[in-house]
């Protein structure tokens, strides 16, 4: 089977998460093929995963002050700051046929794409279950997964580079998680790859491609029109609305 990557655009919060689920209803059917797609975040934003409440873990004034945007996710975790400047996104959406079946191995595999990635790049990076990557102790990536009618769903951050000021800011729960941890910075939770490697952004997007394709049969292409469209149509119905962001 024949894998579309889409290479890297900036997208809104709201039409990030509605071309993940666009996509998603296209495979299904086999009207796209298997899909690799990296973006990022314009202007930089907040997702929360979907079973979160974003009064409890985001600081929407704080939000509003700095003009991050806010979006909840249908995939689970926790609450994301997306910088733009900052993060490369991914996501991969297939048949889930041909996917591990496994949760924990899915996310070891597609994980493992990253860190490969980074080992190139000489950032030493581990796995650490279920969902992160750590480089020194330090989470540099994390991924959210779901399967819905048939479809693979995973989707996940690499952090190019890291405002901890301003990601905790915005995020109610990671001042929580750093009282509840004793943590005296920032720096101590999270690290980015321009603090290990001096590599442009555009070489990082190189070997992300790379290694997301390796073994596999796979062109370049852009969203189809449908696709699209239908993502628009996300937008206004679902993930622009306060129903949906504030439904918990």
């Amino acid at each position: 089977m024949k894998w579309r990557v889409v290479d890297f655009e900036y997208w809104n919060a709201w039409m990030n998460m509605a071309l993940d689920e666009a996509i998603g209803e296209a495979v299904k059917p086999g009207r796209s093929p298997p899909t690799i797609r990296f973006y990022g975040w314009d202007p930089s934003a907040v997702s929360i995963g979907c079973f979160q409440s974003l009064k409890d873990e985001v600081d929407l004034d704080a939000c509003r002050r700095e003009g991050v945007d806010c979006v909840r996710r249908r995939t689970g975790g926790g609450a994301v700051y997306h910088d733009k400047d900052g993060e490369i996104t991914y996501s991969v959406i297939a048949p889930e046929e041909i996917m591990e079946k496994d949760i924990n191995k899915a996310y070891s595999a597609i994980c493992g794409w990253i860190i490969e990635a980074l080992d190139v790049m000489e950032v030493p990076a581990t796995f650490a279950p279920i969902n992160d990557i750590l480089v020194d102790g330090r989470k540099i990536s994390g991924s959210a997964q779901t399967r819905r009618g048939g479809v693979f769903l995973q989707h996940g951050t690499l952090l190019y580079n890291v405002n901890p000021g301003k990601m905790f800011s915005v995020l109610k729960v990671g001042r929580t998680k750093i009282s509840d941890k004793n943590i005296s910075s920032f720096e101590e939770r999270v690290t980015s790859i321009l603090r290990h490697s001096r590599v442009s952004k555009d070489r990082v997007l190189q070997e992300l491609r790379r290694s997301f394709t390796k073994g596999k049969e796979w062109e370049v292409h852009a969203y189809t029109g449908e696709e699209k469209e239908r993502a628009r149509q996300l937008v206004t119905e679902r993930y622009s609305k306060q129903e949906w962001n504030f439904s918990r």
